[in-house]
């Protein structure tokens, strides 16, 4: 009878849901151990363990512990940051009018993670069920349902989705568990990518919030709209690194359907929970944002993975990026409608014309300059604000076209504009840039945002302008003597360590912006005069400067920016760092310099776009009627990101000057990842093109409406659009066709200038030329650049398949556009391939290239 009652305890056991004591709660693969025990008050992480190459590690400080957030009433989203005197902090200052707005709403309570009632607990209810390991809590204010299973596909990932029912109405927000808390005063890396990063945590709130320069000390939880990754990661000291990321589609799509939902906020990332751990942590939904709001048994689900391998950050966001979030789905689904070099024929007529690019002459102090109308905020401005943009880009097409508008009106008026744009009587800022923009009515040059002056502008509208021009003009003396004066004020200015103030004020000479750091480029000026004049004095300096930078900001991945309207957020000088330091190592063939750039070049790619995952949805913009992919910001970058930048309102920027570099960074690293993020920046954003012009929008927030206020930016564009291509000509033909690159051009980032001195193509040589209405090709997909050999008597025409299937297509010569004193042969033209193997060719019939192929055609004229 005893038996018998032990067998029916034991059934009825079996037969409940859920068992105090259980079969052993454990996920074990190749390389992952996963173990919980009952600890008394919960189910407790007991193992966590990975293997690499060296044999199995354990992660110390496993936890296991689940928090979920709950108000009654909804949170409010005004700012809650205050001084130790309690109060508010007096940043950013109240000229900075753009970003207030975006700085209150990151410091609510709900930002900072103060809002609500936290409910943690270990959970007292286990059960296996098939593969997965279930547990279960009822709490004081809901009843959560957790499982976990190993990923069937990565085995570096365990897959998790809790299940929330409400228990009460009212706001609730669950968090991943607390799967480690390291030792906040010893890890390798942390970071949310675009948002912060660094190897130590910052008690300097601001300088950690806002500028991304290490972890905040505070339990911040930051939006979706600027992680570029939907991940928040985390490397020991022990080599170890755990991420947790979210899945696709749990965060918000910001273009939902008609209009921008860039600001929704379904997300919350973390380093640090609400504990004061330091441990990786995702929310969903945000307490008090939308989805939140449950009804007494309503129930809302949250999915995630973490991954846990011995390796890197950088390994582990590749794989976020690369496989739970499908970088390449982009590239597979877009459908070009116009290619980049029919993009550059209409940006050749739009730059052209005055009315278009809203080009303006002055008479200053006796000499003609020119410009193009700015047409956005400028310090002590009466909307009479004009500037140039990419010198390089001006004199390069100038050059490769021979248009005699360009080099007849435009680059005289330039030239002077520059020469102008410089301090040359003596005194403190001798040498220096007197600044971006020129104010016709008071006759003065001034800078964005103010009446200061930074060194950083001195390397860019001195250094890198006047050194791009040099290179298409080499004799010319009075752009040697201001190279000289430039970078002399910059060595004199140079800090003994080889770094430079932020900026000086104009009237005191006093350095500003002593808060910060000039974690910039701003080396690369005295690389660029060393490269002009061949001074040695130069090179010294810039080395010691790209050091101190090294040991600074890329050591720490601490960086600045250059827009002084977001007050130097960290923004695409990023990128411009990486290609410096390639620059200098090319220089210099100091591995140093290598190193460093592809490590700030690996951080640049967290300024990039990785999500949503694009699909095939109808949408609208306007009139328009688009798929989703066609407006998707995946592959953009920013201008810049974090809790201060532009990104939060109005998402990314269509200029895509990583590209070319990017290209260069795969042919150096053989990463995919850097090929992709070009491939995708570059050919998949037709839809924000405006159609009349060739011109793109800046903001991704603004569509297809073009140049807006910003008409100079087409310049940047045909900089970006012809770095990037000779990037691709290069890499497809393995380096047998390559012309070399100038400087980098301020400010947008790291494009190179071309057409200054004649390339190798296979055995031969070339100048790279452009000529309107020459070539014509019926296929979008397939783009083109062209060169001539003036000595032999050679055209060379290159074409490019930019897209992942093999591409067919009409190419039609018109001779006649040629060259009027030239007659071109197209009958029994060449062709060969990217290896410079012969291929038949039929002038007149179809061409056909292999995905992501090159063909290179030659013809012979009299």
């Amino acid at each position: 009878m005893r038996l018998n009652g032990v067998i029916m305890l034991l059934l009825a056991s079996a037969g409940s849901s859920y068992a105090q004591q259980a079969a052993k709660a454990a996920l074990t693969n190749n390389v992952i151990r996963l173990n919980w025990e009952d600890s008394g008050t919960g189910y407790q992480v007991k193992q966590l363990s990975v293997k690499g190459q060296q044999g199995w590690q354990s992660l110390s400080g496993a936890l296991g512990q689940y928090t979920l957030l709950y108000s009654e009433v909804q949170p409010k989203m005004d700012s809650e940051l205050k001084d130790k005197n309690g109060k508010a902090l007096n940043f950013p200052e109240a000229e900075y009018r753009y970003i207030i707005p975006t700085w209150k709403a990151n410091t609510s309570a709900v930002s900072l993670n103060k809002e609500g009632r936290a409910v943690s607990f270990y959970p007292k209810q286990y059960k296996r069920s098939g593969n997965s390991v279930v547990f279960q809590q009822q709490t004081a204010v809901a009843t959560i349902r957790a499982v976990w299973q190993l990923d069937p596909v990565y085995e570096n990932d365990l897959r998790v989705s809790i299940n929330l029912t409400a228990d009460k109405d009212g706001y609730y927000s669950i968090a991943s568990p607390a799967l480690h808390a390291n030792d906040k005063n010893s890890f390798e890396w942390a970071c949310i990518p675009g948002v912060f990063q660094g190897n130590s945590i910052n008690s300097n709130f601001i300088d950690a919030y806002a500028y991304g320069h290490g972890i905040p000390d505070k339990p911040v939880v930051v939006r979706e709209r600027t992680a570029a990754a939907l991940t928040a990661i985390l490397s020991t000291k022990e080599g170890i690194t755990l991420a947790v990321t979210a899945d696709p589609g749990t965060a918000r799509d910001p273009w939902e359907y008609d209009k921008s939902t860039q600001s929704n906020w379904l997300l919350g990332l973390s380093l640090i929970n609400r504990q004061e751990q330091l441990s990786p942590t995702l929310y969903h939904p945000v307490l008090g944002q939308k989805k939140s709001y449950l009804k007494k048994g309503e129930s809302i689900s949250f999915d995630f993975r973490y991954t846990l391998k011995i390796s890197n950050w950088y390994q582990v966001y590749q794989h976020v990026v690369n496989d739970v979030y499908r970088f390449d789905e982009l590239l597979h689904l877009k459908q070009t409608s116009q290619s980049l070099s029919a993009r550059l024929e209409q940006l050749l007529d739009y730059v052209k014309k005055d009315s278009t690019s809203r080009w303006r002459t002055f008479d200053y102090q006796g000499r003609s300059i020119g410009a193009q109308e700015y047409l956005g905020g400028v310090y002590g401005s009466e909307k009479d604000a004009v500037k140039n943009a990419d010198y390089g880009a001006m004199w390069m097409l100038a050059n490769i076209t021979q248009d005699p508008i360009l080099i007849q009106k435009r680059l005289k008026d330039a030239l002077n504009f520059k020469l102008a744009q410089q301090h040359t009587t003596e005194g403190f800022f001798k040498g220096a840039a007197a600044g971006q923009y020129y104010l016709y009515r008071s006759k003065r040059f001034t800078e964005e945002w103010g009446p200061y002056t930074e060194p950083i502008a001195t390397t860019y509208y001195m250094l890198l302008d006047m050194g791009n021009v040099a290179l298409f003009e080499p004799h010319n003396q009075q752009l040697k003597s201001g190279i000289r004066l430039a970078a002399d004020w910059l060595l004199e200015k140079m800090k003994p360590e080889g770094y430079w103030e932020v900026a000086y004020n104009n009237n005191t000479r006093q350095p500003m912006f002593t808060d910060l750091k000039d974690y910039r480029p701003t080396f690369y000026g005295l690389l660029v005069a060393y490269q002009t004049l061949r001074d040695k004095k130069y090179l010294d300096a810039a080395v010691k400067a790209a050091d101190w930078y090294i040991q600074n900001a890329v050591a720490r991945g601490y960086f600045l920016g250059v827009c002084g309207d977001a007050r130097f957020a960290p923004d695409f000088a990023t990128g411009q760092s990486a290609q410096a330091m390639l620059d200098l190592y090319e220089v210099t063939k100091e591995q140093r310099f290598k190193q460093a750039a592809i490590k700030t070049a690996q951080f640049y790619t967290t300024s990039i776009y990785s999500h949503p995952i694009p699909n095939l949805k109808a949408k609208k913009s306007g009139t328009r009627t688009l798929k989703d992919w066609q407006l998707s910001q995946v592959g953009l970058s920013f201008e810049h990101g974090g809790t201060l930048g532009s990104a939060n309102p109005s998402g990314p920027i269509l200029l895509a000057s990583h590209a070319g570099m990017f290209v260069r960074l795969f042919e150096l690293t053989k990463d995919s990842l850097y090929l992709k993020m070009a491939r995708t920046a570059a050919l998949s954003k037709d839809a924000f093109v405006d159609s009349a012009t060739g011109v793109a929008s800046y903001y991704w927030s603004a569509m297809n409406k073009g140049a807006g206020p910003f008409p100079h930016h087409a310049w940047w564009q045909v900089g970006w659009i012809t770095d990037y291509l000779m990037a691709e000509l290069s890499l497809r033909s393995q380096g047998r066709i390559d012309f070399p690159s100038g400087f980098l051009a301020p400010k947008v980032g790291p494009h190179k200038t071309f057409g200054f001195q004649k390339g190798k193509i296979f055995n031969g040589q070339g100048d790279l030329i452009l000529m309107e209405k020459l070539v014509s090709l019926d296929n979008p997909n397939m783009d083109y650049l062209c060169a001539q050999d003036k000595q032999e008597k050679i055209f060379y025409l290159f074409v490019l398949n930019n897209d992942d299937e093999t591409q067919e297509g009409a190419l039609q010569l018109d001779p006649a556009h040629f060259m009027k004193q030239h007659r071109l042969e197209t009958e029994g033209a060449g062709c060969r391939s990217a290896a410079g193997q012969p291929i038949r060719f039929a002038y007149g019939d179809k061409i056909k290239i292999a995905p992501y192929g090159l063909q290179v055609y030659t013809f012979k004229y009299k």
